[in-house]
């Protein structure tokens, strides 16, 4: 069914004095999907708008992982638990790529306004995640040759879209990174099996699609 814009669901994830349970947000993705996840660094601290990282100039700050490094990535039980029993508030980061899903991403006053355009099309999309200044849409598995055939096809890319697949991330809700809360712009059904998501063809179809015929093209950031 597709879904109605606007439209919250709970998060998935419980909530336990005010603050939210990345670690069962984290067990969900890992154990009930599949999908691979490891702690990100974090923000400096709670609220701030730096990184916990060493680099002062971060360009994503606590949106990324550190230690462990992305290969560290799983779906264990007990590696999660391990992790998020000893850092409970670290964001929770999905590596993309099989045999968890993919991305597409695009600022976010570009999203909102495509995905309105997308609802209007009548276009059936999986879970979309927001951050304060980015919306990926995830997407099912794709390899590079696929992507670049694809891209190869199209007469224009807006410069705007990112494609995060193999050896990517993206993190999820309802982590928090040093530019703000991470959160579901749609949201899979609490307490359903593994979210269905498109193919990365029909997304960036028309995604491409209505961006030109919008002028929707925002700048890179």
């Amino acid at each position: 069914m597709r879904e109605i814009l606007g439209r919250r669901r709970k998060l998935l994830s419980k909530r336990s004095g005010g603050r939210p349970d990345q670690l069962g947000a984290a067990l969900t993705f890992a154990t009930e999907w599949q999908w691979p996840v490891l702690p990100g660094v974090g923000p400096k601290q709670t609220g701030s708008p730096g990184c916990a990282c060493p680099d002062a100039d971060c360009a994503q700050p606590g949106a990324h992982p550190f230690d462990p490094g992305l290969l560290a990535a799983t779906t264990d039980e007990r590696m999660v638990r391990w992790w998020w029993t000893n850092r409970p508030t670290a964001p929770v980061v999905l590596a993309t790529g099989a045999p968890g899903p993919c991305a597409v991403s695009l600022p976010a006053l570009a999203a909102a306004r495509a995905l309105a355009e997308l609802d209007r099309a009548e276009l059936r999309l999986g879970p979309v995640v927001a951050t304060p200044d980015r919306w990926y849409v995830l997407v099912a598995p794709y390899s590079l040759p696929q992507l670049g055939e694809l891209l190869y096809a199209k007469d224009w890319v807006p410069g705007s879209l990112r494609f995060h697949g193999e050896g990517g991330y993206v993190v999820l809700p309802p982590s928090e990174t040093g530019r703000g809360q991470v959160r579901w712009e749609r949201a899979p059904l609490p307490g359903s099996a593994r979210p269905w998501v498109p193919d990365v063809e029909a997304v960036v179809d028309v995604l491409v699609e209505t961006l030109t015929r919008t002028g929707v093209s925002a700048p890179e950031m």
